[in-house]
């Protein structure tokens, strides 16, 4: 429960940015910070401003059960790791401790692929093409076969093995270094926003040239293109647009979005927890 409304919280509130930075990634052109703002605006005066959100139902769709999972599976496999090299959980060594989270956002990202290429699909296309997402499902399966469903699979679980074992591992690392140097076992709300913060920062850009090309390989069917594979697409992409411009387009927006979408959900998590063990303990009480 934790997890998935940390994951619907954080993303809700960075949608706007999400959906400008997905159109960045998936066309050829350039994404500064003007053009973004141009971007959003347009879209707001022609679409209105809920369009700004277009595609979050589909990203809740996705998002509740993947956030949902990765915490979970993030606390069994801490638990998991610590009984194997002798270690209790939140005392986990950084190996441990960067496996667990690698091994987490890699078991979410298996379990709900399909519901992210969705959500891509209906970010980058107008909403006459596609209405819900069952039809994009149905189109694609149509059109495009039952393999479209996983394109850019491969890439996704590349980028996330870093990216999750870097955001959890940072997160941790933080708080159990707050916990030795103030002497407080909880950090406060925003100590722990701004952990959280450094996490996204680190893991996405660490990852970001894979998250490009998953994004490439996801509206391929839409865009024009036909992307076979992970090094092809990055030699395209590098080829017409450059290495920094074309592998990193998009990540000074994810500078911003990347840590306020983590340190949400990091924080939404942990708040959650601490207060839903208390429910708990109170029901025990009453019992």
């Amino acid at each position: 429960m934790s997890g998935a409304l940390a994951g619907a919280v954080a993303k809700t509130a960075v949608a706007p940015l999400d959906r400008t930075k997905i159109i960045f990634q998936g066309k050829c052109c350039q994404g500064p910070w003007l053009e973004a703002y141009r971007l959003i605006y347009r879209t707001y005066l022609n679409e209105g401003f809920l369009s700004l959100w277009r595609g979050n139902s589909a990203t809740m769709v996705r998002v509740i059960p993947y956030a949902a999972i990765q915490f979970c599976a993030h606390e069994q496999y801490k638990k998991r790791l610590g009984s194997y090299y002798g270690f209790q959980g939140p005392a986990l060594t950084p190996i441990p401790r960067l496996l667990a989270g690698s091994l987490a956002g890699t078991t979410a990202a298996m379990l709900t692929y399909p519901l992210d290429l969705v959500r891509a699909r209906m970010a980058v296309t107008p909403k006459e093409m596609y209405s819900n997402i069952f039809q994009v499902f149905i189109r694609m399966s149509k059109e495009e076969g039952l393999k479209s469903l996983y394109r850019g699979f491969n890439p996704t679980i590349l980028g996330v093995i870093p990216y999750a074992g870097i955001s959890f591992f940072t997160y941790e690392t933080l708080k159990k270094l707050h916990a030795e140097q103030s002497g407080r076992v909880q950090p406060y709300p925003f100590e722990r926003l701004l952990f959280g913060a450094c996490a996204g920062l680190l893991g996405q850009s660490a990852s970001y040239p894979l998250d490009v090309v998953r994004r490439r390989m996801q509206t391929a069917g839409v865009t024009g293109h036909t992307y076979s594979s992970i090094l092809g697409t990055m030699q395209e992409v590098v080829a017409e647009e450059g290495f920094i411009r074309g592998l990193y387009k998009g990540l000074s927006m994810n500078w911003v979005k990347g840590p306020v979408a983590v340190g949400i959900s990091f924080t939404t998590f942990d708040l959650t927890q601490i207060l839903l063990k208390k429910l708990q303990r109170v029901s025990d009480v009453e019992r």
